[in-house]
């Protein structure tokens, strides 16, 4: 964000957000991040906090989204789930993000070779990550292509269970929050999903899910 300090953030499209994030993960995968002087971001944003993008995205130790989209202290809100699932409090945290910080953008951000989502393709059930992998069996129902092999030993199946979790996830965003759709209706936010590429560092957006 801060490589386009003429920005106010207030006045920022949702297009706009989406098109700085798409140049900062481009620095990413070329090792240009921008330097960032962290002292002068800490007291610029100690008293108060304006993300222009908020994220649900998953646990993953490969995945920090800062990082990804070579972003500053104070540019994104961050929600992390093993899955990227679209919990209820993951949910009221974005709500939050949209209409009392600002944030102009919500990203559902996926990832390849995701545990959670092998796990789900393997039916795991042991404990709490059960309550995660429940978020997920619908996107493991609704693909349909892949007809053989159908667990984590299969990588197209596991890719494909991904994108499809993606779209899962923004779906039970949209059911569940009244906040979020009024503010998408208004133009006052847009969404959109996407897949990280833990090989390439490529994030690869999904066309069919934007919403500005």
């Amino acid at each position: 964000m801060y490589q386009h300090p003429l920005l106010n953030r207030d006045k920022m499209s949702p297009q706009e957000a989406l098109d700085i994030l798409i140049e900062g993960n481009h620095r990413f995968t070329h090792n240009q991040t921008s330097k960032k002087d962290y002292q002068s971001l800490i007291e610029i944003t100690k008293d108060k906090q304006h993300p222009f993008t908020s994220f649900l995205s998953c646990s993953d130790s490969r995945a920090p989204v800062e990082l990804l989209f070579d972003q500053a202290l104070g540019d994104v809100f961050s929600v992390r789930l093993a899955g990227n699932i679209a919990s209820d409090k993951g949910i009221g945290s974005l709500e939050f993000a949209s209409k009392y910080l600002g944030s102009k953008l919500i990203v559902v951000l996926g990832h390849t070779s995701c545990g959670a989502i092998k796990a789900a393709c393997d039916n795991f059930r042991e404990g709490h990550i059960g309550e995660i992998i429940n978020h997920i069996r619908p996107a493991v129902r609704q693909e349909k292509t892949v007809l053989e092999s159908r667990d984590s030993s299969n990588e197209d199946f596991v890719a494909k269970v991904c994108a499809q979790n993606v779209r899962v996830q923004i779906k039970q965003i949209l059911h569940s929050s009244d906040i979020i759709e009024d503010m998408l209706n208004e133009k006052k936010i847009g969404l959109i999903g996407a897949v990280y590429d833990i090989s390439t560092g490529q994030v690869n957006f999904l066309e069919d899910t934007l919403k500005l």
